[in-house]
């Protein structure tokens, strides 16, 4: 089966149709803490995860950066290529060694008229996004640094014998990017919240012993 196959807007494509499509686009291996693809580049063309895990940025002229989403295998970026093709609004920068599947817009616009429940797929993962950042921007807008930091903690672990452990390394530096605060005021937070013993940390990953508590 092709690995197309695994990719919600590709699903409901034959095997026949997938291969042919995975038989047009280019395999791509890129290191760890590499840039992909650049806020403001032309785009072409969109990524498929067949490996690792990758960043989505944003940043500003004085480098201050803030994450706004993170990806894994089967999953998939430069999507909005294939809509309009406008300059990237985003930057991607690799987590993780990563393989990628790169698929022409091109391509891409032969199958959406071919199989045109594809196109609505690719609607469908478009509207999850769109509330996803609605999620984030309301966070950020409402709710302060020490509840942004737990909603952090919380949507990266998942349970493992009995407790919850972040599934991918979260450095201070990293959940500041995410929460939109100085790494010093999460260091501070984090370290509160270990000394309390909610938290501990297991190799790379961050242990949550007990439930966070509701204000700071």
């Amino acid at each position: 089966m092709s690995i197309l196959k695994t990719v919600s807007i590709f699903s409901g494509l034959s095997d026949g149709e997938a291969a042919e499509l995975e038989a047009q686009a280019m395999r791509r291996i890129v290191k760890k803490n590499t840039i992909v693809i650049s806020e403001g580049d032309e785009s072409d063309s969109m990524y498929v995860i067949l490996k690792g895990r990758v960043r989505v940025f944003l940043n500003d002229a004085n480098g201050k950066e803030v994450v706004i989403n993170d990806m894994g295998k089967h999953e998939y970026f430069g999507e909005y290529a294939l809509l309009d093709g406008s300059k990237r609004s985003a930057s991607i920068i690799t987590a993780e060694d990563c393989e990628f599947l790169v698929v022409s817009r091109e391509t891409i616009l032969a199958t959406f008229r071919a199989n045109p429940d594809t196109a609505f797929s690719l609607i469908g993962d478009l509207v999850d996004r769109i509330r996803e950042l609605t999620f984030t921007v309301k966070n950020l807008a409402l709710m302060d640094v020490y509840g942004r930091v737990a909603n952090t903690l919380l949507s990266f672990a998942t349970e493992q014998d009995g407790v919850l452990i972040t599934e991918v390394r979260l450095t201070q530096q990293d959940i500041a990017n995410r929460v939109g605060a100085s790494r010093e005021m999460v260091a501070r937070i984090m370290k509160d919240l270990e000394t309390g013993g909610y938290i501990s940390k297991k190799g790379k990953h961050i242990v949550i012993n007990e439930t966070l508590p509701s204000g700071y």
